[in-house]
């Protein structure tokens, strides 16, 4: 049954003949999708990654091939020569695009058979679970919904390239052995065969070593990287991701936003056909706590946070007092039209408010008899005219108020925030808005480990005028850092750079690190330092996160050809998998029991 190809080569892709190439005979090759006998004519659908055409066997044509289309099955291989043909005006079929064609067959080889496959490879709609899906992510990765987001990761990947080889960047390639450096998450390492008891570590990002081709003079980088960090898997995160990383020397931050928002620009036009038009606008970390809640607002939808700690104060609930009074604030949101949410809805809110760290959250729902609420006893009449006033509060609205430490109280009442635009459907579909967030703290305390930390990395330069701080209040020092937020998701985070040894240094010692320790971490950073480094910047991209959003997808396993699942295993290949011991004992390494 079997047959070769011989000397046919395939003419055309399955996506490709249109009503012009009417009589043209065509060798087309591919999968199965279905088949189809109507006595007398077997109809069959052939795929490949590019699309779909019908292909129509006639007895009357060639007998033998006829009756050899009648053994075809789902998914085997074959490669047919036909004539193409026009289809009857009412066979027309406007969902494909070769749907007003057909190939009248005239020869068919055979070339391999398929088992049954586990589950339909027709419909991206068929409700199949995901581990099952990744066992045979080969047969996965051949329903054409899930193709077409491996084709739309390729464009794009192949239009960011073109893009920034077009603004004068030099694409290069750096280490995956390379050594551990603290950079916020955990390494993976892997064990030095040729230095025993030394370890490589597998990049968490590129970050030292794009700062070196700065300070090499290739003045602008870039590269789709394979990055590696070993921490707690979710739908957006995976052991081993890609980022769009680049680098740009002499330059400041406005140098680039114009460079990323033209990619965005791009990608947008030219992959989903949406104009979204620079400059992107602009907030700092404090406003966007102040108004969003979070550090990645999602601003498709009002429902804006407004401080009322003033206000509060004025009134008689001692519970919101006494937490502006140990440092707190109070925030409110007015949610529109809200007042109707059942008690049970609300005592929702309340248990999400406390999920994300809140000590309570209240609810007041404005009637035309006044305030419906618990707190209505605790504000005067006047009180309350005042708030519906800075709330800019109606009749039929819900009120919600948060009072607590600063960034609990905001961080809790922006997760409500979101909640009430997904489940109230006050987000629009479809749309895409942009919005960058800047001058983050350099620093976070740490009461746990009674220490500063780096809120991106240890490398990101502190704003000039804050320098004086950095030692006397180092929490009050604003990083030259931004991060670039699409939808309420962070897309891309980057910030200027340290190049100059001495402030290098001082930021080292505010984050612990001793000289001693500062030289055997990053000893090669602070030499290169010494060797004229020029002021730089750059950004860094989930390129993974950033194509899901634009295909629709939920996760971004979905636009990895090969993911792992959520414990960072491969159902396909079923790694990570112990080893035989005599690699160990090449290694130098031994499993304890």
């Amino acid at each position: 049954m079997f047959e070769s190809l011989g000397k046919w080569r395939r003419t055309h892709s399955c996506s490709e003949l249109r009503a012009v190439d009417a009589g043209r005979e065509v060798v087309l090759m591919g999968w199965v999708m279905r088949a189809r006998d109507h006595g007398g004519l077997i109809f069959v659908d052939l795929r490949d990654r590019e699309g779909i055409t019908q292909i129509v066997f006639n007895p009357e044509v060639n007998p033998d091939t006829h009756t050899k289309a009648g053994v075809l099955r789902d998914e085997w291989v074959v490669a047919v020569r036909g004539v193409v043909n026009l289809r009857p005006p009412a066979m027309v079929n406007p969902q494909l695009a070769t749907g007003e064609i057909e190939v009248l067959v005239t020869e068919l080889r055979i070339l391999n058979t398929a088992k049954t496959p586990p589950f339909e490879l027709e419909d991206f709609r068929v409700d199949i679970s995901e581990a099952l899906r990744l066992r045979y992510r080969y047969l996965d990765l051949r329903r054409p919904a899930v193709m077409h987001k491996i084709l739309f990761r390729h464009q794009a990947a192949q239009i960011t390239r073109s893009y920034l080889n077009a603004q004068g960047f030099i694409e290069v390639e750096t280490p995956i052995l390379t050594r551990s450096t603290p950079e916020g998450a955990r390494d993976y390492l892997v064990p030095a065969r040729l230095l025993p008891g030394h370890f490589y570590a597998l990049p968490q990002s590129p970050q030292l070593f794009k700062q070196l081709l700065m300070m090499a003079g290739l003045d602008r980088y870039y590269q789709l990287c394979r990055c590696f960090r070993d921490e707690d898997l979710r739908a957006d995160r995976q052991p081993e991701f890609t980022q769009i990383d680049l680098e740009m020397a002499f330059i400041t931050e406005e140098d680039i936003y114009q460079v990323v928002e033209g990619l965005m620009a791009l990608l947008f036009k030219e992959l989903l056909e949406v104009e979204v038009s620079p400059p992107f606008p602009r907030l700092t970390y404090a406003q966007s706590l102040e108004r969003f809640g979070l550090d990645r607002p999602d601003v498709r939808f009002g429902l804006e946070l407004t401080t009322v700690t003033d206000l509060v104060t004025e009134s008689d609930f001692q519970a919101m007092k006494e937490a502006i009074g140990r440092g707190g604030i109070a925030t409110a949101l007015c949610a529109p039209g809200l007042a109707s949410l059942s008690r049970r809805e609300l005592d929702g809110l309340v248990d999400l408010a406390g999920v994300y760290g809140a000590q309570g959250l209240a609810w007041v729902k404005v009637t035309d008899q006044g305030w419906q609420s618990p707190l209505a006893k605790y504000f005067p009449d006047g009180l309350k005219e005042k708030v519906n006033r800075r709330l800019k509060a109606r009749v039929g609205d819900l009120l919600l108020f948060v009072a607590d430490e600063p960034l609990a109280a905001r961080t809790a009442l922006g997760q409500v925030r979101l909640h009430l635009g997904q489940s109230q459907g006050l987000i629009p579909e479809d749309t895409y808005r942009f919005i960058w967030v800047t001058d983050f703290p350099l620093l976070e305390y740490n009461p746990e480990e009674g220490r500063f930390e780096a809120m991106h990395h240890p490398f990101t330069s502190p704003r000039e005028e804050d320098l004086p701080l950095l030692e006397s209040d180092p929490g009050r020092v604003r990083a030259r850092a931004y991060d670039l937020v699409l939808n309420g998701q962070e897309i891309g985070g980057g910030s200027l750079r340290n190049y100059r040894r001495d402030v290098q240094e001082r930021v080292f010692r505010v984050l612990g690190l001793s000289p001693a320790e500062a030289q055997e971490k990053f000893g090669f950073l602070l030499e290169a330092l010494d060797f004229g480094a020029p002021p730089h910047g750059g950004v860094a991209f989930g390129f993974d996160r950033l194509v899901a959003i634009m295909c629709g997808a939920k996760s971004i396993r979905e636009v990895i050809a090969f993911p792992k699942t959520q414990k960072g295993a491969c159902p396909l290949t079923r790694a990570p998998a112990r080893v035989e011991p005599e690699q160990l004992l090449e290694l130098g390494l031994r499993l304890e029991k």
